[in-house]
């Protein structure tokens, strides 16, 4: 049997467990010796690819690639890249394949990650290239088709309850002579599974609490009658907005008009300032507010070990398809039941899941639009169950640092349209 090369590329905005399925599929391909010669790694993304800079994963210790189990953000870089359609990109993507006897690629993102996989697939098919290539899931925003839930997820809304829970104790206890309200950010530019998850810091206690999802339109009036409810029954309140977050017009209650990404998405940021100014102004209230940003998506120290399994199997399940001549694919999660959880891997076409956003249900947000239903609590207490601590030096967790060695180049510079 004639040996191919595998590409495995990781894309968009990162999460704390992307890189246990980067280690999931590198074990995998290097299990796969009778079909695989060598494993290569895109520098930064889908770009790697495009400028030839591919990542020589031999060169780097079975030590380093276990320590990637425990390593957040993206151990080989990540990209914001949407491929030109008019312009060269595919047709140099499967050139600098052709030129290393790639045959097996794997693009490890979100929807619009699913999107290039998708397209490349197609493309190699067009031209008669044979290319396995599989798509594999990863997105703290949940917002994947056809997937019960997206790796990365369930350590984001871990984070995330247990960042509200312990700032509810903290405002609790200076309410009654300083802040009244306490305002946490979170990212979700049109779904608002994250800001969802923050329900779970008042599962138990019932403790006052509105969500600003990016679903329901923001009726400020309403908003501010039941704020001022909580705080005089409660003596404060805590709010979690999403970035996504929209006015009764339809528009943004913060975005950027002048920076805008590769996919034309509007930089986000912003809301928790808009809205505090907003209560101060109405209210009076004393506030305080945080910004979550990538702290949500980065830490790994409290990441769910659920999550980390559905990372890992995955990855796995990506190799898998890709041995058996599988293309245009992506695993997706099944859940069988919730109590107890059981979960399976399946695969689904690229084509059903590409440029599909999937939103918090309207099931899942209570009758108020400020809260969520237990139906979102029994989808949620899974996911976030378990704890894979990371490994600890000197009081702080030990991360893989590889040595990221390219290959030589075999043909000519490109340079993407960045």
């Amino acid at each position: 049997m004639t040996k191919s090369n595998a590409f495995y590329a990781q894309s968009g905005g990162v999460t704390s467990v992307i890189n246990v399925t980067a280690c999931a599929v590198i074990n995998e391909l290097r299990k796969n010796q009778q079909q695989i010669k060598d494993i290569y790694a895109g520098n930064n993304g889908i770009l790697g690819a495009l400028k030839e800079e591919l990542i020589d994963i031999s060169c780097e210790p079975q030590g380093n690639i276990l320590k990637l189990m425990h390593t957040p953000g993206g151990a080989f870089g990540s990209c914001r890249y949407k491929l030109q359609e008019s312009s060269a990109d595919f047709e140099r993507i499967i050139h600098v394949f052709k030129a290393h006897n790639i045959r097996y690629f794997f693009y490890n993102g979100g929807n619009d990650s699913m999107d290039t996989a998708h397209k490349i697939a197609k493309y190699s098919k067009h031209i008669g290239y044979d290319l396995q290539c599989i798509g594999i899931p990863k997105t703290i925003d949940n917002d994947l088709a056809i997937t019960d839930c997206c790796p990365g997820f369930g350590s984001a809304a871990k984070f995330l309850a247990t960042s509200m829970s312990e700032a509810n104790q903290d405002v609790a206890s200076m309410c009654a002579t300083s802040t009244k309200v306490f305002v946490l950010e979170v990212m979700g530019r049109h779904a608002g599974w994250l800001a969802a998850a923050t329900a779970m810091a008042t599962f138990d206690d019932n403790s006052p609490h509105l969500i600003i999802f990016p679903e329901i339109l923001l009726n400020i009036d309403k908003f501010l009658a039941l704020l001022e409810q909580k705080v005089k029954t409660h003596g404060y309140c805590c709010i979690t907005i999403s970035e996504g977050a929209k006015y009764e017009t339809g528009n943004f209650l913060s975005a950027s008009t002048s920076v805008v990404d590769s996919f034309g998405h509007q930089q986000l940021g912003g809301t928790a300032v808009n809205i505090c100014t907003l209560i101060k102004k109405n209210l009076g209230y004393k506030y305080h507010y945080a910004i979550s940003d990538y702290l949500q998506r980065s830490a790994r120290h409290i990441s769910s070990k659920v999550d980390v399994d559905q990372a890992y199997a995955v990855g796995k399940y990506a190799v898998e398809l890709a041995m058996s001549g599988e293309t245009d694919k992506m695993p997706v999660i099944i859940r069988k039941s919730n109590i107890p959880y059981r979960w399976a891997i399946k695969s689904a076409s690229l084509e059903k899941i590409a440029n599909k956003e999937k939103k918090l249900p309207k099931e899942y947000i209570d009758n108020d639009g400020f809260g969520v239903t237990q139906q979102f609590y029994d989808y949620l207490q899974p996911l976030i169950q378990g704890e894979e601590v990371p490994i600890y030096k000197n009081g702080l967790p030990v991360y893989a640092k590889l040595q990221k060695k390219l290959v030589e180049k075999k043909v000519k510079i490109y340079t993407p349209n960045i």
